[in-house]
């Protein structure tokens, strides 16, 4: 009898464990800060990313997603490109990292994100597309610099001063492993 309820707790554990699909992240996802400074607007666009994401069933179960600093380019150059990766400490923390909690709604998700060093609790709202073999997750958040222990940087001797405040835009597509 002891041997049959093994027996059966393997086969319902093995079965759990093969519902679960693994998801590598695209080529075609996008990710974008903007934010304001004394002079202008700006955007970043980030292009060295990684990410896995599994789901079981139609349950989003873990995420792991990060952003190369290095990546992370402006169409103003390289002054705007050395202060933005002096801001966020390329040197000790060479990527920015998001991984996920728990999904708290269709359209909440709940997770740790890792900038510069510091951690920090953040609720993201999404929209999730299942497409066929891919799944699209898209929103946007609004971060503070300052919540990350960072300075926002300035230019011209402290004319140019960026705002505190950025808008982290994303819109990742997964492709399925199988």
């Amino acid at each position: 009898m002891h041997r049959l309820i093994f027996v059966l707790l393997v086969l319902v554990r093995s079965a759990g464990t093969m519902a679960q699909e693994s998801f590598t992240l695209a080529p075609e996802s996008v990710l974008t800060i903007s934010g304001t400074s004394t002079v202008h607007d700006w955007t970043v666009t980030a292009s060295t990313m990684q990410g896995v994401l599994t789901k079981e069933g139609s349950n989003i179960m873990g995420i792991d997603f990060q952003v190369d600093v290095a990546g992370i380019k402006s169409e103003r150059g390289a002054t705007m490109d050395n202060k933005m990766y002096a801001a966020l400490k390329i040197e000790e923390y060479p990527k920015v990292l998001f991984s996920f909690d728990e999904q708290k709604s269709e359209t909440t998700f709940k997770g740790s994100l890792v900038i510069a060093g510091k951690e920090n609790s953040v609720e993201l709202d999404v929209i999730i597309h299942s497409l066929p073999k891919k799944l699209r997750i898209a929103g946007e958040k609004k971060l503070a610099l300052l919540d990350y222990g960072i300075e926002p940087p300035t230019a011209m001797f402290g004319q140019v001063i960026v705002g505190d405040d950025v808008v982290v835009k994303f819109d990742l597509v997964f492709e399925s492993n199988l």
